[in-house]
Parts: structure tokens; C-alpha cells; sequence
């Protein structure tokens, strides 16, 4: 009688997280990269138009395990918007109505943690930063990271939700690091 409790309990645990909708966590910033940004002498921006604003866009649906993650506002080119908005308004450069804009276009979003022990996101945008009219930058970024996951898909899933805002962040850095960013935005 315990085996079958225990194989009843093993069975439901493991169909259990395959039917839950996640949500991703807050971003939360880079607080060095961006101390490293306010030392130098940038535009005002203001944040134009994130795509693709479509729920039904493969990049605005991620699978875990079975499990779908949504993020909060919806779609991930909001997320990343709000993320990007968020840290520009900490370095003391988003302005709405700016001539010097910003746009992004998500073309890859995803968190695998389809193997045994390790897990990998990876995001790659195409940022524009459109100056007065004329363009500053159009370029692809692409980020990808890795972390240690898990065999136990419960134990999985958490973590690769919880790894979803790091991924951000990490693209982030890559982004604000990148001389053609910072030579795009600066005054």
C-alpha cells in the first residue's frame, strides 16, 4: 500500500507542474552597469515602440517543462520595455517627447531547461535608436546564459522561472556596455 501511495504521489508531482501558468519575477537592475552609465554625458531618451505586442507571438510564450510563463504585463516586449524605462529613469535620462528615441523588437525569448542538470535562456533583440529622425543605431543583441537546473521538473520549473529577470539583466549589461549603444545616446 505505500509503494502505490508513493508511485500515486511520484505520478502527481510530476503531471502537477505541467498544467500551472507561471508568471516571470520582477526585473531588477544592474545596479553597476547603470552607476557606470550615469558617469558619462547621454541624450535624454524616450522609449518608443516594443514589439511584438502580440500574446500569441512565439516570443511571448515560454514553456517550462509543460508549464507556460507569462510575464506580468502580458508579453515580454513589455517587460523588457518596463525594464528598460525602469533603468533609464534611475540614470536620470528617460524624458518623453525626447528626439532621441528607442525602440526594440524581440526576436528570440526563451528559457530551456529541458536538460538534466543545467538550464540556458536566451534573448536576442534588435534595438534601434533613432535620433531626430535619423537613425543612431540598428543593431541585433543577443544574450545567452546559463544556469544549473534540475532532473526534478517542480524543482525545474521554479528555477527557470526565477532565472527569467537575470537573463534580462544580463542582456541589459551586454546592451549598455556596447560602444555603438553609448556613442548612439550620447550628447
Amino acid at each position: 500500500m505505500k509503494k502505490q501511495k508513493f508511485l500515486f504521489l511520484a505520478i502527481l508531482m510530476a503531471v502537477l507542474p505541467g498544467c500551472a501558468t507561471l508568471q516571470a519575477p520582477n526585473y531588477s537592475a544592474d545596479y553597476e552597469t547603470l552607476d557606470n552609465l550615469k558617469k558619462l554625458n547621454l541624450e535624454k531618451l524616450s522609449v518608443g515602440n516594443f514589439q511584438p505586442t502580440d500574446p500569441n507571438a512565439p516570443v511571448n510564450k515560454i514553456s517550462l517543462r509543460g508549464s507556460s510563463m507569462k510575464a506580468p504585463e502580458g508579453v515580454f516586449s513589455t517587460y523588457l520595455e518596463n525594464a528598460i524605462r525602469s533603468d533609464l529613469k534611475e540614470i536620470g535620462i528617460l524624458e518623453t517627447g525626447s528626439n532621441t528615441t528607442l525602440d526594440a523588437t524581440v526576436l528570440k525569448n526563451d528559457i530551456d531547461i529541458s536538460g538534466i542538470s543545467k538550464g540556458s535562456g536566451t534573448l536576442t533583440v534588435k534595438i534601434t535608436i533613432t535620433k531626430n529622425g535619423t537613425i543612431k543605431l540598428d543593431k541585433v543583441y543577443s544574450t545567452t546564459t546559463q544556469f544549473e537546473s534540475s532532473f526534478a521538473g517542480a524543482v525545474a520549473i521554479g528555477i527557470g522561472q526565477r532565472e527569467y529577470p537575470n537573463l534580462v539583466r544580463t542582456f541589459l549589461k551586454t546592451v549598455y556596455n556596447d560602444s555603438e549603444f553609448i556613442n548612439a545616446i550620447k550628447k
